[in-house]
Protein backbone atom coordinates (compact mmCIF):
# COMPACT_ATOMS: atom_id res chain seq x y z
CA UNK A 1 0.00 0.00 0.00
CA UNK A 2 2.78 2.65 0.84
CA UNK A 3 4.42 1.54 -1.97
CA UNK A 4 1.70 2.11 -4.59
CA UNK A 5 0.96 5.51 -2.90
CA UNK A 6 4.33 6.60 -3.08
CA UNK A 7 4.40 5.63 -6.94
CA UNK A 8 1.02 7.64 -7.18
CA UNK A 9 3.20 10.62 -6.10
CA UNK A 10 6.16 10.16 -8.07
CA UNK A 11 4.94 9.49 -11.03
CA UNK A 12 1.62 11.73 -11.21
CA UNK A 13 3.31 14.71 -9.30
CA UNK A 14 6.78 13.94 -11.46
CA UNK A 15 4.72 14.13 -14.95
CA UNK A 16 3.23 17.53 -14.10
CA UNK A 17 6.34 18.71 -12.69
CA UNK A 18 8.28 17.85 -15.78
CA UNK A 19 5.41 20.12 -18.02
CA UNK A 20 6.19 22.97 -15.75
CA UNK A 21 9.73 23.11 -16.25
CA UNK A 22 9.33 22.78 -20.06
CA UNK A 23 7.50 26.69 -19.58
CA UNK A 24 9.94 27.42 -17.02
CA UNK A 25 13.13 26.63 -19.31
CA UNK A 26 11.72 28.48 -22.27
CA UNK A 27 10.83 31.24 -20.65
CA UNK A 28 14.27 31.51 -19.38
CA UNK A 29 15.55 30.93 -22.40
CA UNK A 30 14.10 34.25 -23.82
CA UNK A 31 14.88 36.25 -20.83
CA UNK A 32 11.05 36.60 -19.40
CA UNK A 33 10.42 37.44 -15.76
CA UNK A 34 9.94 34.42 -13.59
CA UNK A 35 8.31 34.86 -9.83
CA UNK A 36 8.32 31.45 -8.88
CA UNK A 37 9.05 27.93 -9.50
CA UNK A 38 7.07 25.60 -7.25
CA UNK A 39 7.64 22.29 -6.57
CA UNK A 40 3.98 20.91 -5.68
CA UNK A 41 1.31 23.08 -4.22
CA UNK A 42 0.10 24.12 -1.35
CA UNK A 43 1.90 25.78 1.59
CA UNK A 44 5.95 26.06 1.27
CA UNK A 45 8.09 23.95 3.07
CA UNK A 46 10.86 25.62 2.16
CA UNK A 47 12.68 27.16 -0.37
CA UNK A 48 15.55 30.60 -1.52
CA UNK A 49 15.61 32.69 -3.78
CA UNK A 50 17.78 33.45 -7.05
CA UNK A 51 17.97 36.44 -8.55
CA UNK A 52 14.50 37.43 -9.11
CA UNK A 53 13.13 33.76 -8.99
CA UNK A 54 11.21 32.48 -5.84
CA UNK A 55 12.04 28.54 -5.60
CA UNK A 56 9.78 26.07 -3.07
CA UNK A 57 9.20 22.93 -1.93
CA UNK A 58 5.09 23.44 -1.11
CA UNK A 59 3.56 20.58 0.85
CA UNK A 60 1.33 18.82 -1.79
CA UNK A 61 3.79 17.30 -4.20
CA UNK A 62 1.22 16.76 -6.94
CA UNK A 63 2.83 18.28 -9.57
CA UNK A 64 3.54 21.89 -9.67
CA UNK A 65 3.70 25.56 -11.41
CA UNK A 66 5.41 28.25 -12.80
CA UNK A 67 4.69 32.37 -12.00
CA UNK A 68 5.84 34.27 -14.75
CA UNK A 69 6.18 37.96 -14.52
CA UNK A 70 3.29 40.32 -16.27
CA UNK A 71 1.53 36.94 -17.21
CA UNK A 72 -1.75 38.45 -17.19
CA UNK A 73 -0.92 41.86 -18.35
CA UNK A 74 -0.41 42.96 -14.63
CA UNK A 75 1.94 45.32 -13.92
CA UNK A 76 5.25 43.78 -11.81
CA UNK A 77 7.51 46.25 -10.30
CA UNK A 78 10.30 43.63 -10.25
CA UNK A 79 10.44 42.97 -13.65
CA UNK A 80 11.55 45.29 -16.15
CA UNK A 81 8.89 45.55 -19.19
CA UNK A 82 10.97 43.69 -21.67
CA UNK A 83 10.83 40.78 -18.93
CA UNK A 84 6.98 40.65 -18.60
CA UNK A 85 5.42 37.82 -20.41
CA UNK A 86 2.04 39.94 -22.25
CA UNK A 87 5.21 42.52 -23.81
CA UNK A 88 7.16 39.57 -25.86
CA UNK A 89 6.24 38.81 -29.31
CA UNK A 90 3.65 36.21 -29.79
CA UNK A 91 5.88 33.59 -30.95
CA UNK A 92 7.68 33.41 -28.22
CA UNK A 93 4.59 33.47 -25.57
CA UNK A 94 3.44 30.37 -28.35
CA UNK A 95 6.59 29.10 -27.64
CA UNK A 96 6.74 29.19 -23.65
CA UNK A 97 3.40 27.52 -23.55
CA UNK A 98 4.12 24.77 -26.23
CA UNK A 99 7.38 23.81 -24.31
CA UNK A 100 4.97 22.21 -21.35
CA UNK A 101 3.59 19.59 -23.57
CA UNK A 102 6.75 18.81 -25.58
CA UNK A 103 8.69 18.28 -22.08
CA UNK A 104 5.79 15.65 -21.93
CA UNK A 105 6.81 14.27 -25.09
CA UNK A 106 10.15 14.73 -24.60
CA UNK A 107 9.87 12.43 -21.00
CA UNK A 108 8.49 9.64 -22.36
CA UNK A 109 10.94 9.67 -25.86
CA UNK A 110 13.67 9.53 -22.73
CA UNK A 111 11.95 6.91 -20.99
CA UNK A 112 11.84 4.39 -23.85
CA UNK A 113 15.35 5.05 -24.86
CA UNK A 114 16.46 4.33 -21.29
CA UNK A 115 13.91 0.90 -21.56
CA UNK A 116 15.25 -0.17 -24.96
CA UNK A 117 18.85 0.02 -23.30
CA UNK A 118 17.81 -1.65 -20.35
CA UNK A 119 15.42 -3.86 -21.45
CA UNK A 120 14.75 -4.02 -25.15
CA UNK A 121 11.75 -3.31 -27.08
CA UNK A 122 8.51 -3.04 -25.19
CA UNK A 123 5.97 -5.21 -26.72
CA UNK A 124 2.34 -5.01 -25.74
CA UNK A 125 0.81 -8.42 -24.82
CA UNK A 126 -2.08 -9.49 -26.50
CA UNK A 127 -4.03 -9.87 -22.79
CA UNK A 128 -7.52 -8.88 -22.55
CA UNK A 129 -7.82 -5.90 -19.99
CA UNK A 130 -11.18 -5.43 -20.20
CA UNK A 131 -14.38 -6.49 -21.93
CA UNK A 132 -17.30 -3.80 -23.19
CA UNK A 133 -20.88 -5.43 -22.48
CA UNK A 134 -23.62 -6.61 -25.17
CA UNK A 135 -20.08 -6.97 -27.54
CA UNK A 136 -19.16 -9.73 -29.61
CA UNK A 137 -16.46 -10.67 -27.35
CA UNK A 138 -18.50 -10.98 -24.10
CA UNK A 139 -21.54 -13.06 -25.91
CA UNK A 140 -18.22 -15.47 -27.45
CA UNK A 141 -17.04 -15.32 -23.52
CA UNK A 142 -13.79 -13.32 -23.47
CA UNK A 143 -12.34 -12.86 -19.79
CA UNK A 144 -10.34 -10.40 -18.63
CA UNK A 145 -6.76 -11.46 -18.35
CA UNK A 146 -7.43 -14.03 -21.22
CA UNK A 147 -4.24 -13.96 -22.95
CA UNK A 148 -4.86 -13.84 -26.88
CA UNK A 149 -2.52 -16.80 -28.17
CA UNK A 150 -3.64 -17.70 -31.68
CA UNK A 151 -6.64 -16.13 -34.23
CA UNK A 152 -7.80 -19.27 -36.86
CA UNK A 153 -4.41 -21.01 -36.34
CA UNK A 154 -2.01 -18.46 -36.35
CA UNK A 155 0.46 -17.60 -33.51
CA UNK A 156 -0.69 -14.29 -31.89
CA UNK A 157 2.71 -12.96 -30.07
CA UNK A 158 1.74 -8.60 -29.94
CA UNK A 159 -1.94 -6.61 -29.44
CA UNK A 160 -1.09 -5.62 -32.80
CA UNK A 161 -0.79 -8.91 -34.83
CA UNK A 162 -4.40 -9.42 -32.89
CA UNK A 163 -5.90 -6.11 -33.87
CA UNK A 164 -4.23 -6.63 -37.22
CA UNK A 165 -6.01 -10.20 -37.76
CA UNK A 166 -9.39 -8.88 -36.91
CA UNK A 167 -9.35 -5.81 -39.13
CA UNK A 168 -8.57 -8.49 -42.17
CA UNK A 169 -11.61 -10.87 -40.92
CA UNK A 170 -14.01 -8.41 -42.20
CA UNK A 171 -16.73 -9.63 -40.21
CA UNK A 172 -15.85 -13.52 -40.48
CA UNK A 173 -15.94 -15.92 -38.09
CA UNK A 174 -12.66 -16.08 -35.91
CA UNK A 175 -11.32 -19.20 -34.04
CA UNK A 176 -9.39 -17.67 -31.00
CA UNK A 177 -7.34 -19.67 -28.48
CA UNK A 178 -6.94 -17.92 -25.55
CA UNK A 179 -4.61 -19.08 -21.81
CA UNK A 180 -6.92 -18.10 -19.13
CA UNK A 181 -4.23 -19.33 -15.97
CA UNK A 182 -3.57 -22.76 -16.96
CA UNK A 183 -6.06 -24.20 -19.31
CA UNK A 184 -6.03 -23.37 -23.11
CA UNK A 185 -9.72 -22.20 -24.12
CA UNK A 186 -10.96 -21.93 -28.02
CA UNK A 187 -13.41 -19.41 -28.41
CA UNK A 188 -15.37 -18.41 -31.60
CA UNK A 189 -15.96 -14.50 -32.05
CA UNK A 190 -17.51 -12.77 -35.51
CA UNK A 191 -16.60 -9.28 -35.18
CA UNK A 192 -19.55 -6.61 -35.49
CA UNK A 193 -18.18 -4.17 -38.50
CA UNK A 194 -19.52 -0.88 -37.69
CA UNK A 195 -19.75 2.31 -40.09
CA UNK A 196 -19.31 5.46 -38.80
CA UNK A 197 -18.71 8.71 -40.23
CA UNK A 198 -14.71 9.97 -39.64
CA UNK A 199 -13.79 13.46 -38.48
CA UNK A 200 -14.09 14.90 -41.90
CA UNK A 201 -17.50 13.15 -42.53
CA UNK A 202 -16.59 10.30 -44.65
CA UNK A 203 -17.76 6.96 -43.98
CA UNK A 204 -15.48 4.53 -42.73
CA UNK A 205 -16.15 0.61 -41.49
CA UNK A 206 -14.40 -0.64 -38.42
CA UNK A 207 -14.75 -4.26 -37.49
CA UNK A 208 -14.75 -4.64 -33.37
CA UNK A 209 -14.90 -7.40 -31.03
CA UNK A 210 -14.94 -5.75 -27.48
CA UNK A 211 -11.87 -5.96 -26.21
CA UNK A 212 -9.26 -2.95 -24.47
CA UNK A 213 -5.83 -3.70 -24.27
CA UNK A 214 -4.19 -4.36 -20.62
CA UNK A 215 -1.43 -2.35 -21.22
CA UNK A 216 1.40 -4.86 -19.63
CA UNK A 217 4.28 -5.17 -22.21
CA UNK A 218 7.08 -8.53 -22.94
CA UNK A 219 10.50 -7.26 -24.06
CA UNK A 220 12.46 -8.76 -26.73
CA UNK A 221 16.56 -7.37 -27.15
CA UNK A 222 16.71 -4.79 -29.55
CA UNK A 223 20.30 -3.19 -31.48
CA UNK A 224 21.60 -0.66 -31.88
CA UNK A 225 21.18 2.78 -29.61
CA UNK A 226 17.70 2.18 -28.95
CA UNK A 227 17.09 5.80 -30.14
CA UNK A 228 14.44 4.89 -33.01
CA UNK A 229 12.61 2.38 -31.24
CA UNK A 230 11.99 5.22 -28.59
CA UNK A 231 11.06 7.31 -30.77
CA UNK A 232 8.75 4.90 -32.52
CA UNK A 233 7.36 4.25 -29.42
CA UNK A 234 6.82 7.89 -28.85
CA UNK A 235 5.06 8.16 -32.09
CA UNK A 236 2.94 4.97 -31.73
CA UNK A 237 1.23 5.95 -28.35
CA UNK A 238 0.60 9.18 -29.56
CA UNK A 239 -1.29 7.92 -32.41
CA UNK A 240 -3.08 5.87 -29.97
CA UNK A 241 -4.07 8.50 -28.10
CA UNK A 242 -5.57 10.63 -30.83
CA UNK A 243 -6.89 7.60 -32.33
CA UNK A 244 -8.87 6.60 -29.15
CA UNK A 245 -9.86 10.66 -28.85
CA UNK A 246 -11.43 10.17 -32.55
CA UNK A 247 -13.36 7.13 -31.24
CA UNK A 248 -14.57 8.97 -28.64
CA UNK A 249 -16.11 11.54 -30.47
CA UNK A 250 -17.23 9.08 -33.11
CA UNK A 251 -18.71 6.89 -30.39
CA UNK A 252 -17.06 3.89 -31.25
CA UNK A 253 -15.89 4.47 -27.56
CA UNK A 254 -18.38 4.25 -24.93
CA UNK A 255 -18.10 7.65 -22.70
CA UNK A 256 -18.61 5.03 -19.93
CA UNK A 257 -14.76 4.39 -20.52
CA UNK A 258 -13.42 7.93 -19.80
CA UNK A 259 -11.26 7.18 -16.48
CA UNK A 260 -9.97 10.03 -14.58
CA UNK A 261 -7.31 10.66 -11.56
CA UNK A 262 -8.66 7.06 -9.77
CA UNK A 263 -8.41 5.14 -12.83
CA UNK A 264 -5.02 6.53 -13.31
CA UNK A 265 -3.58 6.22 -9.81
CA UNK A 266 -5.03 2.40 -9.73
CA UNK A 267 -3.13 1.68 -13.26
CA UNK A 268 -0.14 3.26 -11.87
CA UNK A 269 -0.79 1.16 -8.90
CA UNK A 270 -0.89 -1.71 -10.83
CA UNK A 271 2.33 -1.28 -12.84
CA UNK A 272 3.97 -0.13 -9.36
CA UNK A 273 3.27 -3.74 -7.84
CA UNK A 274 4.67 -5.10 -11.52
CA UNK A 275 8.05 -3.67 -11.04
CA UNK A 276 10.56 -0.37 -11.77
CA UNK A 277 10.39 -1.21 -15.59
CA UNK A 278 6.65 -1.32 -15.93
CA UNK A 279 5.89 1.61 -13.64
CA UNK A 280 8.21 3.78 -16.08
CA UNK A 281 6.52 2.64 -19.61
CA UNK A 282 3.66 3.68 -17.39
CA UNK A 283 4.70 6.94 -16.91
CA UNK A 284 5.55 7.39 -20.33
CA UNK A 285 2.50 5.90 -21.49
CA UNK A 286 0.31 8.62 -19.39
CA UNK A 287 2.66 11.51 -20.43
CA UNK A 288 1.71 11.11 -23.84
CA UNK A 289 -1.32 11.83 -22.72
CA UNK A 290 -1.00 14.68 -20.73
CA UNK A 291 0.75 16.19 -23.34
CA UNK A 292 -1.76 15.42 -26.10
CA UNK A 293 -5.04 16.42 -23.85
CA UNK A 294 -2.80 19.84 -22.96
CA UNK A 295 -2.42 20.15 -26.61
CA UNK A 296 -6.38 19.77 -26.99
CA UNK A 297 -7.11 23.70 -28.69
CA UNK A 298 -9.87 24.70 -25.22
CA UNK A 299 -9.10 28.05 -24.10
CA UNK A 300 -7.69 27.53 -20.44
CA UNK A 301 -5.25 24.43 -21.57
CA UNK A 302 -1.90 25.16 -23.89
CA UNK A 303 -3.93 24.23 -26.91
CA UNK A 304 -6.62 27.06 -26.16
CA UNK A 305 -3.33 29.42 -25.40
CA UNK A 306 -1.41 28.01 -28.44
CA UNK A 307 -4.55 28.68 -30.82
CA UNK A 308 -4.31 32.51 -29.37
CA UNK A 309 -1.34 33.00 -30.41
CA UNK A 310 -0.88 31.77 -33.58
CA UNK A 311 -4.36 33.65 -34.49
CA UNK A 312 -2.42 36.70 -32.84
CA UNK A 313 0.11 35.95 -35.40
CA UNK A 314 -1.74 35.82 -37.88
CA UNK A 315 -3.87 38.48 -37.90
CA UNK A 316 -0.88 40.80 -36.43
CA UNK A 317 -2.91 42.33 -33.42
CA UNK A 318 -3.90 41.01 -29.84
CA UNK A 319 -6.87 39.30 -29.65
CA UNK A 320 -10.32 41.32 -28.29
CA UNK A 321 -10.07 40.76 -24.42
CA UNK A 322 -13.34 40.16 -23.87
CA UNK A 323 -13.86 37.64 -26.47
CA UNK A 324 -10.77 36.46 -24.75
CA UNK A 325 -12.61 36.12 -21.31
CA UNK A 326 -15.64 34.89 -22.82
CA UNK A 327 -13.83 32.38 -24.29
CA UNK A 328 -11.69 31.41 -21.63
CA UNK A 329 -15.15 30.99 -19.58
CA UNK A 330 -16.57 28.60 -21.47
CA UNK A 331 -13.18 26.65 -22.02
CA UNK A 332 -13.13 26.32 -18.17
CA UNK A 333 -16.82 24.79 -18.01
CA UNK A 334 -16.17 22.19 -20.95
CA UNK A 335 -12.89 21.69 -19.02
CA UNK A 336 -14.88 21.17 -15.91
CA UNK A 337 -17.74 18.84 -17.60
CA UNK A 338 -15.07 16.61 -18.85
CA UNK A 339 -13.50 16.16 -15.71
CA UNK A 340 -17.01 15.67 -13.86
CA UNK A 341 -17.41 13.07 -16.49
CA UNK A 342 -14.26 11.14 -15.58
CA UNK A 343 -14.56 11.16 -11.73
CA UNK A 344 -18.34 10.34 -12.11
CA UNK A 345 -17.03 7.04 -14.34
CA UNK A 346 -14.24 6.52 -11.60
CA UNK A 347 -16.51 6.58 -9.06
CA UNK A 348 -19.23 4.15 -11.04
CA UNK A 349 -16.28 1.74 -11.27
CA UNK A 350 -15.41 1.58 -7.71
CA UNK A 351 -18.83 1.35 -6.88
CA UNK A 352 -20.07 -1.71 -8.84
Amino acid sequence: MITSIIAIVLVLGGLIFFHELGHFAVARVFGMGVKAFSLGFGPKLAGFTSGKTEYKLAAIPLGGYVALAGEQGEEETDFADEELFANRPAWQRLCVVAAGPFFNFLLAFLIYWFLALAQGQAIILPLVGGVLPDSPAASAGFQKDDLITSIDGNPIASWSEMVQSIQTAEGQLLTVVVNRGEAHITLHVTPEVQTHKNIFGEPVTVPMVGINMSGQFRYEETEGSGLTIALMHTWHQSQQVVKGFISIIERLIPVEMVGGPIMLAQMVSHSAQNGVYELLAMMALISVNLAIINLLPIPVLDGGHILFFTLEIIFRRPLNEKWKGLSMRFGLLILLLLMGLAIFNDVRRLLS
